[in-house]
């Protein structure tokens, strides 16, 4: 027999997981860990370590195929550039004390793409070499250009398939506004951060604004449906609000999936909000409450499934590598090849937290423009550090086949990409995220069954939770 690779963790109870490279996995009692430690496996341990995908016969070539298959599965693959982050303008309509992007006033001049940039854009488009385009507008408030949209959709349309995102603060729909939105290939992304004195205390400032808000929200919900119109809080960690308040907010609008998203150590918000350089044991707790609490509501009314978007990402990142392109997990995760971000004046970043730190004044991670490219050294060096496959605590934790890297958020909290990754806030929230995944997996309650299959997207109950190997 063979051993794949075997990373183990601790678990709450007195049960060890044992996870492969290949994403396999299996809860162990200590007994059987200590046995393989000692290189003293009995026929037993070793039938159901090989049933686990955790050991392989010598004498099995498709099982060796199976197992480098399931490796292979795991690794990130970049394909052609089809997903674009485009900011026409860097102007907005508002000011929240949390902006991560460091916006400009309404009435400013010079941070809207001149004729020069919009023109190279559509050069952009027009040499893209994909199916399928996914194209995100973001800010400032892109809205206040609906010219600049229309011109990037109507080039879009010899890509057969195509989806637009406006990412707005909702805060005025004009007639051009509302001709975007009611084409069937344009999507709505707001922010809701709960209810509505919440909302103007961290958003809008004053009822008056809020109630524009949310006036148009329930239009755009009332006219368009849920499918079409997502939305996101961002939660002050200082100000933890009531859960089923927050819960409430969402499910008022008809909305089933909460993205908990902290205030980002980002733009204004590195000043405004300097705490949240560093999230305390509260937000993880808190975090993983509120995850049990949607289970509970689940369980009690089954008429709808409520999620929390983040943790519905991990889970599927154990049970379906390559589902989703989520790329904070995404590994490797090279940056300018199948996805970009083009700022209001052309000049291209790897991702958009990138464009935040350097609008910043904290470090300019700008890869090249829009107009001359952007396949040059300063991306080929951070894709040099895109992986956390050769990290050393890396390829000790358990975790590392469903975990990612994220080059950014590292330079954004401490300058410097080399911290040992125990002590980065990446690492801590996302030990917490797969434990609180794996808790869920091996519960024998069927709240939790019922819930995690439905996030999965199951049609019924998955039989392997609640298995331990003796």
């Amino acid at each position: 027999m063979t051993f794949a690779p075997v990373r183990v963790r601790p678990t709450n109870g007195d049960g060890m997981l044992l996870v492969g490279d290949a994403g396999d996995f299996a809860l162990a009692e200590r007994s059987m860990v200590e046995r393989l430690c000692a290189d003293a496996l009995t026929d037993e341990d070793r039938d159901v370590l090989s049933r686990e995908g955790l050991l392989i016969d010598d004498g099995d070539p498709l099982g060796r195929v199976a197992y480098a298959y399931g490796v292979a599965e795991r690794i990130g693959h970049a394909g052609a550039l089809d997903y674009l982050i485009l900011v026409p303008t860097l102007r907005c309509n508002l000011s929240c004390s949390y902006c991560q992007v460091s916006r400009v006033a309404e009435r400013s001049t010079g941070f809207d793409w001149n004729e020069a940039t919009l023109a190279a854009v559509l050069r952009l488009i027009d040499g893209l070499e994909t199916e399928r385009v996914k194209i995100e507008f973001q800010g400032g408030e892109p809205t206040l250009r609906p010219d600049l949209i229309r011109a990037v959709i109507d080039r879009c349309e010899r890509i057969p398939i195509r989806q637009f995102v406006i990412c707005t603060n909702l805060q005025r729909i004009d007639d051009d506004v509302l001709a975007l939105f009611d084409r069937p290939d344009v999507f709505i992304s707001t922010s809701l951060d709960g209810d509505a004195a919440t909302h103007a205390r961290q958003r809008t400032g004053d009822g008056a604004t809020t109630d524009a808000f949310l006036a148009n929200l329930r239009f755009v919900l009332d006219r368009y449906g849920p499918t079409k119109v997502s939305a996101l809080p961002t939660v002050d960690p200082a100000r933890l609000p009531d859960m089923d308040g927050l819960i409430d907010s969402y499910a008022a609008h008809g909305i089933d999936g909460v993205f908990l998203r902290p205030i980002n150590y980002q733009g204004f918000a590195r000043k405004r909000h300097a705490e949240v350089r560093e999230l305390d044991a509260a937000w993880r707790y808190y975090h993983s409450a509120f995850v049990r609490r949607l289970i509970e509501r689940n369980w009690e009314d089954r008429s709808r499934v409520l999620e929390e978007t983040y943790f519905s990402i991990c889970l599927r990142r154990v049970f379906q590598p390559g589902a989703d392109r989520h790329v904070d997990l995404r590994d490797p995760n090279p940056v300018g090849v199948d996805y970009v971000v083009v700022d209001h004046d052309g000049r291209v970043y790897p991702t958009d937290e990138a464009r935040m730190l350097t609008r910043s004044g904290v470090i300019d991670l700008a890869i090249g423009d829009v107009f001359d490219g952007w396949e040059a050294e300063a991306r080929d060096r951070l894709n040099a550090h895109a992986t956390n496959r050769f990290d050393p605590t890396c390829m000790g934790c358990a975790y590392q086949p469903f975990c990612g890297r994220d080059l950014v958020d590292d330079l954004s909290r401490y300058g410097r990409i080399d911290l040992p990754r125990h002590e980065t806030e990446f690492c801590r929230r996302h030990l917490a995220m797969f434990d609180l995944v794996f808790e869920l997996i091996y519960s024998a309650d069927p709240a939790v069954r019922y819930s995690l299959a439905r996030w999965l997207r199951l049609p019924g109950t998955p039989t392997k939770f609640g298995v331990r190997l003796s």
